[in-house]
């Protein structure tokens, strides 16, 4: 009977033993985590900052449009009377709206290519701001946020149509 309780301690101890496949596991296992956790970190850094940002921005969603009409444009996708839109005139799409926006809150810009019409590719600056998108092909979108930390009134643009612009206020 000793020699059977002897066995069976025997067994526990080596399969808690550490062996090579083990450390690989968990050195991947790390490693994921540890890369979940960094991008985690820097999607917090507004693209005007260098430190991150805790709390909820405020969403604007425009997109790129050509109309035969208008040209091309930037749509607002939100309603005339929704925050941050200024001189709308009730509801409805706003073409190359301008945004008001309280100094020091966190804002994010939604920028989405919707030119059916012509496919062209866009992109969204604000220089003062340090804000520029990629340039976007048809059906694509970028996301910027930043910190609307400097009062002001400033150009937003498209370099490759320049008549896509519109103003964003800081007050």
């Amino acid at each position: 009977m000793a020699k059977k309780r002897r066995n069976q301690n025997v067994r526990s101890v080596s399969s808690t033993r550490i062996t090579k496949r083990r450390i690989i596991t968990y050195g991947i296992l790390a490693a994921v985590i540890s890369a979940i956790g960094f991008a985690s970190y820097k999607s917090m850094i507004p693209t005007n900052g260098v430190a991150p940002v805790f709390g909820m921005p405020n969403n604007h969603f425009v997109k790129a449009q050509y109309s035969p009409r208008s040209g091309y444009t930037w749509v607002s996708m939100s309603s005339g009377s929704t925050k941050g839109i200024k001189n709308t005139g009730g509801g409805g799409a706003t073409i190359n709206p301008t945004y008001v926006f309280n100094k020091g809150g966190l804002q994010s810009m939604h920028v989405i290519n919707d030119d059916y019409e012509t496919h062209s590719t866009h992109n969204f600056n604000i220089d003062e701001l340090n804000i520029h998108s990629k340039d976007l092909s048809f059906s694509e979108s970028q996301t910027m946020t930043f910190v609307a930390d400097k009062p002001g009134t400033f150009a937003y643009y498209c370099t490759i149509h320049p008549e896509m612009k519109g103003q964003i206020t800081i007050e």
